[in-house]
């Protein structure tokens, strides 16, 4: 299940990309998975752990990837951290709803993202489980509010900031 920290409440990786850089194994690279969101985010094609090619850069590195799909990378191979999802585009929402269902999967989230469909997630602030984009927005709106009023919520339950 996706699980989303909005404005706060945990703390989260702030510089994805760059602990990718440092970090990341060829074999990540020879993953079906990841060559499918690199294919789709990127419009790039993995020929080897260590050449992509993209139609706009020629020949890259993994290291010039695009911030967004190195995160999608380390949500799915590396679960050392929380990641912050407001480093990806619209583009990634479904890669994020998919590694989601292949694995418990917590982010941290600034922005509303756009994620299609029936879906199962929960905001993390309020402990509330939504299922579908209208469910979604609402239920990030109330975790905004909540987070506001100084308060963040455990398994539901409200509490004050500094318990």
């Amino acid at each position: 299940m996706l699980k989303i920290w909005y404005y706060g409440g945990t703390e989260f990786m702030t510089d994805a990309p760059s602990y990718f850089n440092n970090v990341y194994e060829d074999e990540w690279l020879e993953d079906e998975f990841v060559k499918e969101m690199i294919q789709d985010v990127d419009r790039s094609t993995v020929i080897s752990p260590h050449i992509i090619e993209s139609p706009v850069l020629g020949a890259i590195t993994p290291k010039e990837l695009s911030g967004g799909v190195k995160v999608l990378i380390l949500m799915l191979k590396d679960d050392s951290f929380i990641y912050n999802l407001s480093n990806c585009g619209n583009n990634c929402a479904k890669w994020v709803l998919k590694i989601a269902e292949k694995k418990d999967l917590t982010v941290y989230l600034q922005n509303i993202m756009h994620f299609e469909g029936e879906f199962e997630m929960q905001i993390m602030n309020t402990g509330r489980i939504v299922h579908n984009p209208e469910e979604y927005v609402t239920g990030l709106l109330d975790a905004e509010a909540v987070q506001n009023e100084g308060q963040i919520s455990f398994q539901g339950k409200k509490q004050e900031d500094g318990i």
